[in-house]
């Protein structure tokens, strides 16, 4: 990218805001993923601007359908969100799902945001990042791929100046500037991008490859659609029940899943694979034991 197409935010969190508030007119409309990151949902509601969400759902493998989004436009959409890879499915969308979603949004004046933090870590077949196309807004940050979350650096790439333009103006409402300490080790961090981004990749590959056949191994209790990008992955109970008490139990052992009802989705809960690479035998081990007692536990109940 040409360094005048980049923005520098407080991380991706703070360019959603810049996003959500701009798009904050009366009658507007904007499209998000659901389930998804919370933020994205909060942020909108906030501002009272009307939130129109596409189902990224378990029946279809999470894959994530360009159609469904295309209908819920109009001509008071501001803006569609897309997150690839997904938080917290681990769902992407294709380069030619993309394109067409890209094509859809550009001929009616439509901004596609492409938020991009778990981007470039893949499973399978890797997609390029929309910041190759001219009227999508990327946004990206330390907090996930890198992973840096302290440094509390993002950015966003935009090839139009106007938008830029607004994007400048907004901050000096917000953050006006990031903290020099973290723009330094970020800057650090992106220049050592390859060993990096090649350790969380290293990683998350191997953990989900043991996660994968814990999955198997407990298939009987536990549904889940394995993750195609990302660091995250969106399992459900089997038995349809709320996962919260399920989460609860899991953090008695050790063990931090965020419940499902935190997406909308209450029997799901998602689970981090990636954040260590030494502990996740022993926390596997103690998560089959919570599976196999509840599992248990609901065949008495029955």
């Amino acid at each position: 990218m040409d360094v005048d197409t980049v923005q520098v935010v407080t991380g991706a969190s703070e360019a959603l805001l810049v996003l959500m508030w701009l798009a904050a007119e009366p009658g507007a409309n904007v499209i998000l993923p659901q389930p998804g990151f919370p933020t994205f949902s909060a942020l909108p509601e906030s501002l009272q601007i009307e939130t129109r969400y596409y189902p990224v759902r378990k029946e279809n493998g999470f894959v994530i359908d360009i159609e469904e989004i295309k209908k819920l436009t109009d001509r008071n959409t501001k803006l569609v969100l897309i997150n690839s890879p997904h938080n917290p499915t681990g769902a992407t969308i294709s380069d030619a799902d993309l394109d067409i979603l890209h094509e859809h949004t550009s001929s009616r004046g439509i901004q596609l945001i492409s938020d991009e933090v778990y981007h470039p870590i893949y499973h399978g077949q890797p997609t390029r990042s929309a910041s190759r196309l001219p009227y999508a807004t990327v946004i990206h940050d330390f907090s996930k791929a890198f992973p840096l979350s302290g440094v509390r650096t993002g950015w966003m790439i935009e090839h139009d100046p106007e938008r830029r333009r607004r994007y400048w103006t907004a901050r000096s409402y917000f953050s006006i500037t990031n903290n020099s300490a973290g723009e330094m080790l970020a800057e650090i961090a992106m220049r050592h991008r390859d060993t990096v981004l090649g350790k969380t990749q290293q990683v998350a590959a191997e953990n989900l490859r043991q996660l994968d056949a814990f999955m198997s191994e407990h298939r009987e209790t536990i549904g889940w659609v394995p993750p195609r990008g990302g660091m995250t992955a969106f399992p459900w109970l089997l038995s349809g029940e709320n996962s919260r008490a399920f989460c609860q139990a899991a953090a008695e052992r050790g063990i931090l899943l965020a419940p499902g009802d935190c997406f909308e989705e209450p029997s799901h809960f998602r689970f981090g694979f990636a954040a260590v690479g030494e502990k996740l035998p022993d926390a596997l081990n103690r998560l089959g034991e919570l599976i196999t007692s509840w599992s248990a536990a609901n065949m008495t109940r029955a």
